[in-house]
């Protein structure tokens, strides 16, 4: 005779396991719904209609202010001038600066030449706001350098641009 096996028991569903089924149960109802509202995109057009729907063009929406201060370029915009008469060194920044008519100098780092460079430095920078007010603001931030290694009456200057217009 054999013995008789006790029955088996029944494992319950966790609570967990419960919640995961009627979860995405619920998302497959929510799916279903959502889809229900959808045209059929296989029938076929109904008579007196177009096959593919003409789209009624939406205006562009005017393009967002930039807000928060205006950024500035990494890398500077060098070019030089040399001479002592004020007029030809304005000249000269107007017209090594035309390129880039319409953008403002953040900006300016100016390297004299010679052992009197921060001077000729400084005597330059004085000129930037006369030779193109519309880059460079009279209260603009320029610093005067020297450098040992360039000849007297010459500059090299660095000039850093916003990178946004104003």
């Amino acid at each position: 005779m054999t013995a008789a096996r006790p029955p088996a028991r029944r494992r319950r569903v966790g609570l967990m396991a419960l919640a995961g089924w009627l979860f995405a149960d619920l998302l497959l109802v929510l799916a279903l719904v959502s889809m229900s509202g959808q045209p059929d995109p296989l029938a076929a057009p109904e008579p007196g209609q177009s096959a593919t729907p003409t789209p009624t063009p939406t205006p562009e929406p005017p393009e967002p202010e930039p807000e928060g201060p205006r950024g500035v370029e990494r890398e500077p915009v060098e070019f030089g001038v040399r001479g002592t008469d004020t007029a030809w060194l304005a000249e000269q920044i107007a017209a090594e600066t035309e390129r880039w008519a319409g953008r403002e100098a953040a900006f300016v780092l100016t390297f004299g030449g010679s052992s009197g460079g921060t001077q000729y430095a400084g005597r330059v920078n004085a000129l930037l706001h006369q030779a193109r007010p519309d880059m460079f603001a009279e209260d603009i931030t320029r610093e005067d350098f020297h450098d040992l290694g360039e000849p007297a009456n010459t500059a090299r200057l660095w000039v850093y641009f916003y990178t946004a217009p104003r």
